[in-house]
Protein backbone atom coordinates (compact mmCIF):
# COMPACT_ATOMS: atom_id res chain seq x y z
CA UNK A 1 0.00 0.00 0.00
CA UNK A 2 2.81 2.78 0.69
CA UNK A 3 5.90 3.31 -0.73
CA UNK A 4 8.97 5.37 -0.40
CA UNK A 5 8.12 9.00 -1.70
CA UNK A 6 4.31 8.76 -0.84
CA UNK A 7 3.14 12.48 1.02
CA UNK A 8 1.33 11.91 3.99
CA UNK A 9 -0.13 12.75 7.23
CA UNK A 10 -0.22 10.85 11.05
CA UNK A 11 -3.71 10.82 12.07
CA UNK A 12 -2.94 10.77 15.79
CA UNK A 13 -1.56 14.89 15.40
CA UNK A 14 -4.29 15.57 13.48
CA UNK A 15 -2.70 15.60 9.88
CA UNK A 16 -0.56 18.80 10.70
CA UNK A 17 2.20 18.20 9.04
CA UNK A 18 3.29 16.88 5.80
CA UNK A 19 5.70 14.22 5.30
CA UNK A 20 7.23 12.33 2.92
CA UNK A 21 8.26 8.31 3.35
CA UNK A 22 11.80 8.51 2.90
CA UNK A 23 12.08 4.98 4.33
CA UNK A 24 9.71 1.40 4.98
CA UNK A 25 10.45 -1.16 7.38
CA UNK A 26 10.78 -5.14 5.67
CA UNK A 27 7.16 -5.69 6.78
CA UNK A 28 5.48 -2.41 5.62
CA UNK A 29 4.35 -2.02 8.95
CA UNK A 30 6.31 1.55 9.98
CA UNK A 31 7.81 4.34 8.22
CA UNK A 32 10.63 6.93 8.73
CA UNK A 33 9.15 10.54 7.75
CA UNK A 34 10.53 13.14 6.90
CA UNK A 35 8.62 17.00 6.83
CA UNK A 36 8.50 18.64 3.50
CA UNK A 37 9.37 22.27 5.65
CA UNK A 38 10.13 21.37 8.66
CA UNK A 39 13.03 20.09 9.32
CA UNK A 40 12.15 16.48 11.55
CA UNK A 41 12.57 13.11 11.18
CA UNK A 42 10.36 10.83 12.67
CA UNK A 43 9.05 7.22 13.13
CA UNK A 44 5.60 6.51 13.32
CA UNK A 45 3.38 3.22 12.25
CA UNK A 46 2.17 2.94 8.78
CA UNK A 47 -1.63 2.12 10.40
CA UNK A 48 -1.34 5.83 11.46
CA UNK A 49 -0.34 7.67 7.97
CA UNK A 50 -2.77 9.04 6.13
CA UNK A 51 -2.51 10.10 2.26
CA UNK A 52 -3.33 13.61 1.79
CA UNK A 53 -5.70 14.69 -0.68
CA UNK A 54 -4.83 16.59 -3.50
CA UNK A 55 -6.54 19.38 -2.07
CA UNK A 56 -5.30 18.96 1.20
CA UNK A 57 -1.76 19.06 -0.22
CA UNK A 58 -2.70 22.48 -2.24
CA UNK A 59 -4.13 24.27 0.93
CA UNK A 60 -0.85 23.45 3.07
CA UNK A 61 1.40 23.84 0.20
CA UNK A 62 -0.11 27.58 -0.18
CA UNK A 63 -0.29 28.32 4.13
CA UNK A 64 3.68 27.60 4.25
CA UNK A 65 4.64 29.91 1.35
CA UNK A 66 2.77 32.58 2.51
CA UNK A 67 4.49 32.10 5.73
CA UNK A 68 7.63 32.21 3.48
CA UNK A 69 6.50 35.15 1.54
CA UNK A 70 5.60 37.35 4.76
CA UNK A 71 8.77 37.19 6.17
CA UNK A 72 10.77 38.02 2.69
CA UNK A 73 8.43 40.75 2.88
CA UNK A 74 9.70 41.94 6.60
CA UNK A 75 13.23 41.49 5.66
CA UNK A 76 12.99 43.54 2.02
CA UNK A 77 11.19 46.51 4.13
CA UNK A 78 13.67 46.42 6.73
CA UNK A 79 16.68 46.39 4.25
CA UNK A 80 15.09 49.55 2.64
CA UNK A 81 14.49 50.93 6.30
CA UNK A 82 18.22 50.60 7.29
CA UNK A 83 19.37 51.68 3.43
CA UNK A 84 18.00 55.14 4.29
CA UNK A 85 19.08 55.43 7.65
CA UNK A 86 22.73 54.58 6.72
CA UNK A 87 22.50 56.86 3.27
CA UNK A 88 21.47 59.79 6.40
CA UNK A 89 23.84 59.29 8.42
CA UNK A 90 26.55 59.53 5.57
CA UNK A 91 27.99 62.74 4.25
CA UNK A 92 26.57 64.69 1.55
CA UNK A 93 29.03 63.15 -0.87
CA UNK A 94 28.15 60.21 -0.19
CA UNK A 95 24.57 60.26 0.06
CA UNK A 96 24.03 62.09 -3.30
CA UNK A 97 26.29 59.76 -5.08
CA UNK A 98 25.38 56.37 -3.70
CA UNK A 99 28.89 55.50 -4.68
CA UNK A 100 29.58 52.56 -2.28
CA UNK A 101 29.12 49.30 -1.88
CA UNK A 102 28.06 46.24 0.52
CA UNK A 103 29.81 43.41 1.88
CA UNK A 104 27.61 41.21 3.87
CA UNK A 105 28.61 38.35 6.17
CA UNK A 106 29.51 35.45 4.38
CA UNK A 107 27.67 31.98 5.26
CA UNK A 108 28.94 28.54 5.04
CA UNK A 109 25.92 26.09 5.54
CA UNK A 110 26.25 22.38 6.30
CA UNK A 111 23.10 20.61 6.22
CA UNK A 112 22.23 16.92 6.96
CA UNK A 113 19.61 17.34 4.39
CA UNK A 114 20.19 18.07 1.11
CA UNK A 115 16.91 18.71 -0.68
CA UNK A 116 16.82 21.39 2.87
CA UNK A 117 20.05 22.73 1.63
CA UNK A 118 19.23 23.37 -1.81
CA UNK A 119 16.35 25.47 -0.77
CA UNK A 120 18.12 27.26 1.62
CA UNK A 121 21.38 28.14 -0.68
CA UNK A 122 17.83 29.35 -3.38
CA UNK A 123 17.17 31.90 -0.71
CA UNK A 124 20.61 32.98 0.21
CA UNK A 125 20.86 33.82 -3.55
CA UNK A 126 17.35 35.79 -3.10
CA UNK A 127 18.75 37.70 -0.08
CA UNK A 128 21.99 38.81 -1.54
CA UNK A 129 23.88 36.74 0.78
CA UNK A 130 26.99 35.34 -0.46
CA UNK A 131 27.02 31.15 0.74
CA UNK A 132 28.50 28.42 0.28
CA UNK A 133 26.43 25.09 1.00
CA UNK A 134 27.39 20.93 1.54
CA UNK A 135 24.98 18.45 2.16
CA UNK A 136 26.62 16.51 5.29
CA UNK A 137 25.30 14.26 7.35
CA UNK A 138 24.87 15.07 11.21
CA UNK A 139 27.32 12.85 12.30
CA UNK A 140 30.18 13.68 9.87
CA UNK A 141 30.11 17.28 10.36
CA UNK A 142 32.22 17.57 13.35
CA UNK A 143 35.12 15.52 11.24
CA UNK A 144 34.92 17.76 8.55
CA UNK A 145 34.40 21.34 9.69
CA UNK A 146 38.15 21.75 10.26
CA UNK A 147 38.85 21.36 6.26
CA UNK A 148 35.94 23.82 5.39
CA UNK A 149 36.51 26.49 7.95
CA UNK A 150 40.29 26.80 6.59
CA UNK A 151 38.88 26.40 2.93
CA UNK A 152 35.66 29.17 3.45
CA UNK A 153 36.69 31.65 6.48
CA UNK A 154 32.68 32.32 6.69
CA UNK A 155 31.73 34.93 9.21
CA UNK A 156 29.21 32.74 10.11
CA UNK A 157 28.28 29.45 10.18
CA UNK A 158 25.10 27.23 10.09
CA UNK A 159 24.82 23.34 11.27
CA UNK A 160 21.61 22.78 11.11
CA UNK A 161 19.62 19.16 9.27
CA UNK A 162 17.53 16.87 11.29
CA UNK A 163 16.90 16.01 14.84
CA UNK A 164 14.23 15.29 17.29
CA UNK A 165 13.38 13.46 20.85
CA UNK A 166 13.60 9.90 19.78
CA UNK A 167 10.54 9.11 22.44
CA UNK A 168 7.73 10.59 24.07
CA UNK A 169 7.81 10.91 27.55
CA UNK A 170 11.80 10.59 27.94
CA UNK A 171 13.99 13.25 29.50
CA UNK A 172 14.54 16.45 27.96
CA UNK A 173 17.59 17.46 29.59
CA UNK A 174 19.78 14.34 28.49
CA UNK A 175 21.28 14.77 25.13
CA UNK A 176 20.97 11.31 24.27
CA UNK A 177 17.43 11.31 24.42
CA UNK A 178 17.68 13.40 20.90
CA UNK A 179 18.27 11.91 17.46
CA UNK A 180 21.06 14.62 16.58
CA UNK A 181 21.65 17.08 19.57
CA UNK A 182 24.94 15.00 20.26
CA UNK A 183 26.10 15.55 16.54
CA UNK A 184 25.36 19.21 16.55
CA UNK A 185 27.21 19.38 19.70
CA UNK A 186 29.91 17.92 18.58
CA UNK A 187 30.44 20.28 15.38
CA UNK A 188 29.93 23.23 17.52
CA UNK A 189 32.92 22.55 19.40
CA UNK A 190 34.95 22.00 16.53
CA UNK A 191 34.32 25.28 15.19
CA UNK A 192 34.91 26.62 18.31
CA UNK A 193 38.64 24.83 18.57
CA UNK A 194 38.99 26.79 15.45
CA UNK A 195 37.88 30.10 16.11
CA UNK A 196 36.73 30.76 19.91
CA UNK A 197 35.64 34.52 19.53
CA UNK A 198 31.74 34.59 19.02
CA UNK A 199 32.20 37.91 17.53
CA UNK A 200 34.78 36.66 14.69
CA UNK A 201 32.82 33.14 13.64
CA UNK A 202 28.67 33.41 14.31
CA UNK A 203 26.98 29.96 14.76
CA UNK A 204 23.75 28.60 14.23
CA UNK A 205 23.27 25.27 15.43
CA UNK A 206 20.40 23.05 15.31
CA UNK A 207 16.94 21.92 13.73
CA UNK A 208 13.74 20.75 15.46
CA UNK A 209 13.46 20.17 19.18
CA UNK A 210 17.35 20.14 20.01
CA UNK A 211 18.60 21.00 23.28
CA UNK A 212 18.59 24.35 22.69
CA UNK A 213 20.75 25.14 26.06
CA UNK A 214 23.56 22.62 25.24
CA UNK A 215 24.05 23.79 21.92
CA UNK A 216 24.82 27.74 23.34
CA UNK A 217 26.50 25.92 26.15
CA UNK A 218 29.05 24.36 23.64
CA UNK A 219 29.57 27.41 21.38
CA UNK A 220 26.91 28.40 19.27
CA UNK A 221 25.55 32.19 18.89
CA UNK A 222 22.02 31.12 17.94
CA UNK A 223 20.22 27.67 18.55
CA UNK A 224 16.96 25.85 18.46
CA UNK A 225 14.80 25.09 20.16
CA UNK A 226 13.37 26.36 23.70
CA UNK A 227 10.73 25.29 23.82
CA UNK A 228 11.66 21.52 21.87
CA UNK A 229 9.35 22.69 19.14
CA UNK A 230 9.56 22.41 15.22
CA UNK A 231 11.38 24.82 13.42
CA UNK A 232 10.83 25.80 9.74
CA UNK A 233 13.37 24.83 7.50
CA UNK A 234 14.02 28.02 6.51
CA UNK A 235 14.84 29.31 9.99
CA UNK A 236 18.35 28.86 9.55
CA UNK A 237 18.87 31.32 6.85
CA UNK A 238 16.30 33.99 8.22
CA UNK A 239 18.84 34.03 11.07
CA UNK A 240 21.96 34.48 9.27
CA UNK A 241 19.94 36.83 7.13
CA UNK A 242 19.50 39.17 10.15
CA UNK A 243 23.49 38.47 11.34
CA UNK A 244 24.75 39.08 7.41
CA UNK A 245 23.10 42.49 7.46
CA UNK A 246 23.50 43.94 10.86
CA UNK A 247 26.22 46.42 10.80
CA UNK A 248 30.08 44.92 12.25
CA UNK A 249 29.49 48.39 15.01
CA UNK A 250 26.55 47.16 16.25
CA UNK A 251 25.29 44.27 18.50
CA UNK A 252 22.51 42.32 16.98
CA UNK A 253 18.97 42.65 18.39
CA UNK A 254 18.39 39.27 19.88
CA UNK A 255 14.55 39.89 19.36
CA UNK A 256 14.91 40.96 15.96
CA UNK A 257 16.86 37.98 15.05
CA UNK A 258 13.84 35.41 16.17
CA UNK A 259 11.21 37.98 14.61
CA UNK A 260 12.63 37.54 11.07
CA UNK A 261 11.58 33.62 11.96
CA UNK A 262 9.08 31.70 10.72
CA UNK A 263 8.66 30.28 14.24
CA UNK A 264 9.69 32.19 16.99
CA UNK A 265 11.40 32.57 20.29
CA UNK A 266 9.19 29.09 21.07
CA UNK A 267 11.74 27.57 18.52
CA UNK A 268 14.60 29.95 18.47
CA UNK A 269 17.22 32.10 20.54
CA UNK A 270 20.37 33.18 21.20
CA UNK A 271 22.89 35.64 22.57
CA UNK A 272 24.30 39.00 22.09
CA UNK A 273 26.76 38.87 19.26
CA UNK A 274 27.96 41.62 16.52
CA UNK A 275 26.80 42.29 13.05
CA UNK A 276 29.12 40.92 10.14
CA UNK A 277 27.75 43.88 7.63
CA UNK A 278 30.13 46.10 6.14
CA UNK A 279 29.93 49.05 3.43
CA UNK A 280 32.77 50.35 1.63
CA UNK A 281 33.55 53.51 -1.05
CA UNK A 282 33.93 54.08 -3.58
CA UNK A 283 32.56 51.26 -5.85
CA UNK A 284 35.35 50.46 -8.61
CA UNK A 285 33.92 51.19 -12.19
CA UNK A 286 35.26 47.97 -13.68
Amino acid sequence: MWKVGDLVARKSYGKDICFHIVELDKNGQSAVLKGIEVRLLADAPCSDLEKLSDKELQDYIAGYTREEDDVLRLIRSRRVIEEEKRLMRSDIKFRDNHDFFEKPGRVLHLDGDGSYLEKCLMFYEELRIPAIGHHVPEARMSEVLPHFLEQYHPDILVLTGHDGLLRKGQDLSNVFNYRNTENFIKAVKAARKYERSFDDLIIFAGACQSHYESLLDAGANFASSPHRILIHALDPVFIAEKIAYTPINQTINIFDVVKSTITGTDGLGGVESRGKYRIGLPRSPY
